[in-house]
């Protein structure tokens, strides 16, 4: 035999178990009020038996008859007072418990079936007890002559069914309430049935722990942060990506985003308060491009990409562009100093020949020596040889300050090259085409390291100096392959980190003039 399965379906278990609860409620509810009501009339009834009772012994009339065990006078006596109340028996005993009166007249001159003991000592009973008409709630009391000789007891009985009569004439009116609940409450589970059918397009339990199941494999597994945010900004949901890129504790669940990030344009995107795609931010020294989508209930859902190593490589990229194309122009530029010389040599102008191959020669050599005597740190010196070979090829003169020292002692170079490369690569952007020039500044001051990076571009407007520093924005076309705005915001991340500060004013040449110092960027060592 196939046992019965339980619904799958989620609303089908609402309503089966509902159903069941309701009909298990309504159904205790109307035993427990049930049962005191069925107390109250056995006590109703045993109080109205010992009243009759009473009534009876006050008759002389009948105590005289027991005194003398006159059963004709007690019978008739009894049978009228039993007519008139409507009890079930009336009995009337002698001293010995000797039945005087009896519904059963062949019961007359028999003991009694229960105790007569405690009224014929004078005391008043009441009690459910089983006799030989059943079951009755009673009534006895002590019959008293005048002088107040005891001389029987008057036992009084209602029977058992003219009480649960009385009872199922109540009981109907509490079953028909009980009944109008239990409608009400199917109805209720009815309805709240269909509106979770509605919610849940019907689907089964089981498939809901498989979605949840699925969703937290998903969420967890992905690649890409995800925030889920409620209608108030607070965090509702977060990856574990999530947590690494923003580096949130785990316990985030149920706090604002305000209250986990600091102030800037990553909290702003976030929270929404800064709109758009593919909407670039840092963090730390993470780049991430950031993605947000309203939900229907007011609260929204982020998406967090890591585009660090990606932008690593795409400025390495545009490095490398950009030194092939300089040493396509030198390369272009060789051969012209070639074509020259062969001809100076054709001409037999070898004195002029000579001076020309050492003028040409000597500038660069010049730049790279010079560079490499004051930037003592391999990462740095390279960087801006790079970056002048670069300057050069648009035309721009990047120079390193006379008074320019950096011995090779960097605590982080990846952090130097991170600042002094934006630094320059912002200085060439704003100078364009040239002709122009750009100056660096390099000044040890113990473990300190000042940087400072002037041009001879537009400059920046006063009113615009903390604007440049934030990330995201920028006065430029972003190119297709990368979003611009991110280069002083990695900058200010790093000295932010360590601690120091970033100034923006004008420099000695009417451009842009930004000051870096880094403490502890440095081993100490000895300066001049």
């Amino acid at each position: 035999m196939r046992r019965p399965h339980w619904p799958r379906r989620v609303f089908a278990q609402l309503l089966l178990s509902q159903t069941v609860v309701t009909v298990g409620v309504t159904a205790v509810t109307a035993g427990l009020f049930l049962a005191p009501v069925s107390r109250e009339l056995d006590r109703d009834a045993m109080q109205r038996a010992l009243s009759i009772a009473q009534a009876t012994a006050a008759d002389d009339a009948l105590a005289r008859a027991a005194a003398a065990r006159d059963s004709r006078t007690a019978q008739q006596g009894a049978e009228q007072i039993r007519l008139a109340t409507g009890a079930s028996f009336v009995v009337i005993t002698d001293t010995d418990g000797i039945r005087l009166s009896h519904t059963d007249p062949s019961r007359i001159g028999l003991r009694v079936s229960t105790d007569p003991l405690p009224a014929l000592r004078g005391e008043s009973v009441t009690a459910i007890q089983d006799g030989t008409l059943g079951r009755t709630a009673r009534g006895k009391v002590p019959l008293r002559l005048a002088d107040g000789r005891i001389v029987g007891e008057v036992s009084v009985g209602i029977s058992d069914g003219s009480i649960r009569r009385r009872l199922l004439s109540m009981a109907n009116g509490i079953l028909l309430c009980a009944g109008a609940g239990l409608a009400a409450g199917l109805a209720a589970t009815l309805l709240l049935a269909r509106r979770l059918k509605r919610r849940t397009h019907n689907i089964a339990v089981a498939d809901i722990a498989a979605l949840l199941v699925e969703r937290e494999a998903m969420l967890h597994g992905i690649r890409e942060g995800m925030v889920a945010l409620d209608g108030a900004g607070r965090i509702r949901l977060a990856n574990d990506e999530a947590l690494r890129l923003l580096a949130l504790p785990e316990d985030c669940a149920g706090r604002t985003v305000d209250a986990l990030l600091p102030p800037g344009r990553l909290a702003d995107v976030l929270t929404g308060r800064i709109t758009g795609t593919d909407l670039p931010a840092v963090r730390d020294d993470r780049v991430l491009v950031v993605n947000r989508t309203t939900t229907a209930d007011g609260g929204a859902v982020t998406t967090l990409r890591d585009r660090t190593e990606l932008e690593s490589l795409v400025r390495e990229l545009d490095n490398t562009r950009s030194l092939t194309e300089a040493l396509r122009a030198q390369d272009h530029e060789h051969a012209n100093r070639m074509h020259t010389l062969l001809g100076l040599l054709e001409l037999g102008r070898h004195e002029q020949a000579a001076a020309f191959i050492s003028e040409q020669s000597g500038s660069h050599s010049a730049l790279t020596a010079r560079i490499s005597e004051q930037v003592q740190d391999p990462h740095v010196g390279a960087l801006l040889a790079g970056k002048a070979a670069v300057a050069a090829e648009r035309g721009v003169e990047l120079a390193v300050t006379a008074d320019s020292h950096l011995p090779d002692a960097a605590v982080d170079a990846r952090a130097l090259v991170t600042v002094v490369g934006n630094l320059v690569d912002n200085a060439l952007d704003a100078v364009g085409a040239g002709p122009g020039a750009v100056d660096v500044r390099l000044r040890p001051v113990g473990a300190t390291l000042l940087v400072e990076v002037a041009d001879s571009g537009p400059g920046v407007p006063e009113e615009l100096r903390t604007l440049v520093l934030e990330e995201g924005w920028t006065s430029k076309d972003a190119p297709a392959h990368r979003p611009r705005g991110l280069g002083l915001a990695l900058v200010g991340r790093v000295v932010e980190r360590s601690g120091g500060r970033l100034a923006v004013d004008t420099g000695p040449r009417g451009g842009a003039r930004f000051t870096v110092e880094l403490p502890e960027a440095l081993h100490p060592v000895e300066t001049a």
